[in-house]
């Protein structure tokens, strides 16, 4: 029998741990599922025979050890920043590991020794990153093979709420982890070239620097850039490329009234504030803005941000609540983000019965024999319920996917990695097919660079 130890049972675990339990006989699978809360992790079960919940505490080292040494392969569920404790006792234990988040620095050190040791970890196999690596590569490698030369690629991913569950003014809700949410775009310009020219677009810039998408039976959406696209250049062999942008998916008019957050600082990451757990709603908004002893905090708002009260706007910033005097923020110290997220975490989490969307956007402009050439690909995926989301399908599908391939041998490279070889995209994507999760290719004209402009 053949050990998984998945290690976190969160709200992106549940397609993954029902994808191995059924596979569990076929492939002579048990699967340990570690969490700080087993009872979480036991529901996911459904008492099933070839699995079990333990408590699971990362920091605790004989603990983690135990667990992952009685494993064949361990996947990591945590936050990011967490996987190091895990992955260090993999590599010493001489464990396989799986993870859907992006190869930190200290993740990439282990690659040499883990090449050494004949053992894989696979990162950045989720959604973006994961399956946005994979489709957008199935994609490149056609083209090259076939002769052509990449002169553009665009790629954008969002997690939406389904228009059958979209009943509030922002057109969204949280999919995923409210806090990357909040912090998106934070860090250091965007950074991306486009038809040949070096562009960046600072934080305070950037949800109003935003571009439309028109997906044909799905509507038009809009999105804003990624912080670092240049990076791609080389993990997609793109280093001659004129056009390369990445970006996150929202639907129209979300990224103006986001930016009202932002010119008030209220995603401001970078400082704490006293006593924040005794402010109120109305006194947090406060906080931001000018003193006056007659204006009210309603009035105060609006001149800051230049809004009437009639301005769809502001009717965005009422439906969130933001003036109760009542609801606390009950964060102690909490930073500005902090204290958004907690207000925003009332409104926008899933209802039991909402459906959440994916969607993702890709664009290759390339040369053909001479012809300039796009293909644009999309792919939309709607969830079933508040547990069985198409976030979690799209993120722990293809890690269970990927885990499997592992143990069967059928990945040939070692080390540390993330899945852009044929032998894992392949294999992961016709899977990925087999559960509706599959992309839509249109051949357009070429929308690229234009060779006559000087300027870019």
């Amino acid at each position: 029998m053949r050990n998984i130890l998945i290690i976190g049972a969160g709200r992106s675990a549940t397609n993954l741990i029902q994808y191995l339990l059924d596979r569990a006989e076929s492939e002579d699978l048990f699967l340990t599922i570690g969490d700080l809360d087993p009872t979480s992790a036991q529901n996911l079960l459904q008492g099933h025979s070839r699995g079990k919940a333990v408590h699971l505490d990362i920091f605790q080292a004989d603990q983690r050890r135990e667990q992952i040494g009685k494993s064949d392969l361990v996947i990591s569920m945590l936050p990011a920043r967490f996987h190091m404790e895990a992955a260090k006792d993999c590599l010493e234990l001489g464990k396989h590991m799986v993870t859907a988040s992006y190869v930190s620095p200290e993740m990439k050190a282990l690659d040499e020794e883990a090449k050494e040791k004949g053992l894989i970890f696979m990162n950045e196999v989720g959604l973006d990153p994961g399956i946005d690596h994979m489709s957008a590569m199935q994609v490149i490698d056609r083209i090259r093979n076939n002769g052509g030369k990449m002169l553009l690629f665009e790629s954008f991913t969002g997690g939406l709420i389904a228009p059958e569950s979209d009943d509030n003014l922002w057109s969204y809700k949280f999919t995923w982890n409210p806090r990357n949410v909040v912090l998106a775009g934070q860090g250091g310009a965007a950074e991306f070239i486009q038809e040949g020219t070096y562009k960046y677009i600072p934080y305070h810039r950037l949800f109003r620097r935003t571009e439309f998408l028109n997906i044909e039976g799905h509507g038009t959406f809009e999105a804003y850039a990624n912080r670092n696209s240049l990076k791609y250049r080389e993990i997609y062999g793109l280093q001659d490329i004129l056009t390369l942008y990445r970006g996150t998916i929202r639907r129209v008019g979300f990224s103006k009234a986001w930016n009202m957050f932002v010119q008030l600082g209220m995603t401001d990451d970078s400082y704490s504030i006293p006593h924040s757990e005794n402010l109120s709603y109305r006194d947090f908004v406060n906080l931001f803005l000018p003193y006056s002893p007659t204006d009210s905090v309603e009035l105060k708002l609006r001149h800051n941000l230049k809004i009437d009260q009639d301005d769809l706007m502001w009717g965005k910033l009422i439906e969130l609540d933001l003036f109760n005097s009542e609801k606390r923020i009950g964060i102690p110290n909490a930073t500005p983000a902090q204290g958004l997220q907690k207000i925003l975490m009332d409104k926008w989490t899933l209802d039991a019965d909402d459906k959440d969307m994916i969607v993702m956007y890709h664009k290759f402009g390339y040369e053909l024999n001479g012809e300039r050439k796009q293909i644009d690909s999309n792919m939309v995926l709607i969830g079933k319920d508040q547990t069985y989301t198409a976030m979690a399908k799209t993120v722990g599908l293809p890690v269970a996917i990927a885990a499997l391939l592992i143990l069967n041998g059928k990945v040939l490279t070692h080390g540390v990695q993330i899945p852009i070889t044929q032998d894992v995209y392949e294999p992961v994507l016709r899977e990925l097919a087999q559960h509706g999760i599959t992309f839509h290719e249109n051949f357009v004209p070429y929308l690229g660079y234009n060779p006559n402009n000087t300027e870019g």
